[in-house]
């Protein structure tokens, strides 16, 4: 009896050495499987391949990524390329998918404690994927508790129409599964689009019904293009322009010869510059530029593309010249003679000068607008700020610019009128005006131009001087809080009733008579600040937010509006990159797993692998067992 006890005790104990072996080849492999998803999901890399089956030369990025993997460890590769019957299961589609959806749950989940509940803004957009299913995409803006701004990519939906009511419940419902309340929106982010921004039934008044104070601005960015396209639209001399000047960039851009031949011109070019010691040779130095069109939705490419027009006029011009005389097709040496004509014209070189110094003025601006962490406040500093140097420009800076133009006429051989003369509108003498040249690019073109994009842009963010905003603009700390105005900042709490009752009203006014005297002359951190977003730091910093607490509520309220709607671009640009041509059969869980993981890769790579694995082992019932 005593000999078959022992013998029992004796299997037992083999049994449980086994299975203890067993769970932890089971980990280990579960762990190499995660640490290939991590690269190829930070990567946006493609998992599966084409043919996996036993003979295939590639069996996919994931398959070959793995053996790589155990090639290079032994003990990994003993329990991933040995015969045990577990390892045909990381072989399986079903569960390379279940490891990406455990690891964009874990990445959310570090995403919503960062938010530790509390109030939040929305930025929200739509767009068709290569399948051509509308996608809306939806981005959370808060403040953390370090006291920075964070915009973070919750996810993707497919949503079968773009009605308010339908974005809506795609947005409640994304909200719920990640146990958001809808009650604490205190922002929402979104383009001009009617759906969006109706005032009946747009997509902010539905939210604005259920959340009375989650406040929406219309995108600023979109809002500086739109000023563009009224500019555009109401003055005929920069449409015409711009209706050149896409035919140059179309004409060149049709060809792989002359894109090649504009290459060759600009290399020739630097030589002789290089010879003549006119440049310099260094490390970003004279880079190659090309001919980009200048984008619908995006203001800054206009710039772009009139600074690269500019440099390569010359370039330009002698692939136009190449055209004329050895294009085959007789239509094609017409188009390039008459483009020709008009580059040389004095009329076109202006108004590229002029258009290409409004952009200027206002490009700082769009590229301000695309940060993350920017504010109302500061972004309506820059917009004043844009809006004067116009002015300035206006009034003082006609007699540089036509210095420039004189100087890049005389460069490129371009005649130049004479001033005074009578204005003729082509060649043809019968044309002539009553009015000189002087007047006609002075006036009618100069002082025209920069009236209409003051008019565009005056019209467009006329939303600046409401109370709300004017009340965030009485927060800032700029030069020692000179914008500091306690009836507008008691007025912007009373735009959050459910945060600012009559007692908290009470308190705030108490807070902002200490807060204003100690910033101002008690605290040497509150000097030369250049933002909310730096008060709301330096607040957390010396714990006085714990100190003014309603103070650093609104602080925080206002740094959670969104200005622009930059991040969702962000993320269909990165959809764009992940559902690709050769991808486009992914299912919706797959995308959007795929895509929080490479948006955010920043938080992705902090979660470790022991969460995703207990994550993964609580989805389903599996085979294997920890």
């Amino acid at each position: 009896m005593q000999d078959l006890k022992n013998q029992r005790q004796s299997i037992q104990s083999s049994f449980d050495k086994q299975s203890e072996k067993a769970r932890s080849d089971y980990r280990m492999r579960l762990n190499a499987s995660i640490d290939v998803a991590r690269f190829l999901l930070t990567s946006g890399f493609p998992f599966r391949g084409h043919d996996e089956s036993e003979g295939s030369e590639y069996k996919g990025a994931f398959l070959e990524l793995l053996k790589w993997y155990g090639d290079r460890s032994f003990d990994v590769g003993r329990v991933i390329l040995g015969n045990a019957p577990q390892n045909d299961m990381m072989i399986c589609p079903t569960i390379q998918k279940d490891i990406v959806e455990a690891c964009a749950k874990e990445t959310t989940k570090a995403i919503i404690e960062d938010l530790d509940g509390d109030y939040f803004g929305i930025l929200v957009d739509e767009s068709k994927d290569v399948s051509h299913k509308e996608q809306m995409a939806l981005i959370l803006r808060y403040v953390n508790k370090s006291g920075m701004v964070i915009e973070r990519f919750l996810g993707i939906v497919h949503v079968n129409d773009t009605s308010s009511q339908s974005l809506k419940k795609a947005i409640y419902s994304l909200l719920l599964d990640h146990s958001l309340c809808t009650s604490k929106i205190r922002g929402q982010g979104y383009d001009g689009a009617s759906n969006m921004q109706g005032e009946i039934n747009g997509l902010k008044s539905l939210i604005l019904q259920d959340t009375s104070s989650a406040y929406s601005i219309h995108c600023f960015a979109h809002q500086l293009q739109l000023a563009l396209v009224g500019l555009s639209k109401k003055n005929s001399n920069v449409d015409n322009f711009f209706y050149v000047l896409t035919n140059i960039l179309n004409t060149i851009g049709a060809s792989f010869k002359r894109r090649d031949s504009l290459r060759q011109h600009q290399e020739d070019k630097l030589e002789e510059l290089l010879k003549f010691g006119e440049v310099h040779t260094g490390q970003g130095l004279n880079q190659e530029r090309g001919l980009q069109r200048p984008g619908d939705i995006r203001w800054g490419s206009h710039f772009k593309t009139l600074d690269n027009f500019l440099i390569l006029f010359s370039s330009i011009v002698n692939v136009l010249k190449d055209m004329k005389r050895d294009c085959p097709y007789h239509l094609d040496r017409f188009a390039a003679e008459n483009l020709l004509s008009k580059i040389h014209e004095f009329e076109f070189v202006f108004m590229l000068h002029l258009m290409f110094k409004v952009l200027l003025l206002t490009n700082e601006l769009n590229k301000v607008l695309q940060k993350k962490d920017q504010d109302i406040v500061n972004a309506m500093g820059l917009l004043d700020l844009s809006k004067k140097r116009l002015q300035m420009m206006r009034e003082d800076e006609w007699d540089s610019m036509m210095d420039e133009v004189r100087l890049f006429c005389g460069k490129h051989g371009i005649s130049i009128p004479k001033m005074n003369e009578d204005y003729s509108n082509g060649k043809s003498k019968r044309k002539r005006s009553n009015i000189s040249y002087l007047h006609h690019f002075r006036v009618e073109v100069f002082y025209a131009v920069i009236d209409l994009a003051l008019q565009e842009l005056n019209n467009r963010f006329d939303v600046v001087t409401s109370d709300l905003l004017l009340g965030m603009a009485s927060l800032s700390p700029v030069d020692s809080f000179a914008n500091f105005h306690k009836d507008r900042i008691m007025k912007l709490a009373e735009y959050y009733p459910s945060e600012f009752g009559d007692k908290e009203l009470r308190e705030l006014n108490f807070q902002l008579d200490d807060f204003i005297v100690y910033a101002q002359k008690c605290d040497s951190k509150f000097l030369n600040l250049k933002g909310i977003k730096d008060l709301a730091k330096v607040m957390i910093e010396t714990k006085l937010d714990q100190t003014w607490s309603l103070v650093y509520l609104l602080v925080k309220l206002t740094l959670i509006i969104p200005v622009a709607t930059a991040s969702v671009e962000r993320a269909f640009s990165s959809m764009k990159y992940i559902k690709n041509d050769l991808r486009n059969r992914m299912d919706e869980d797959l995308l959007n797993g795929c895509l929080v993981c490479y948006i955010e890769r920043s938080i992705f790579k902090n979660v470790s692998n022991d969460a995703i694995i207990d994550r993964f082992q609580n989805m389903k019932t599996r085979r294997g067992q920890l």
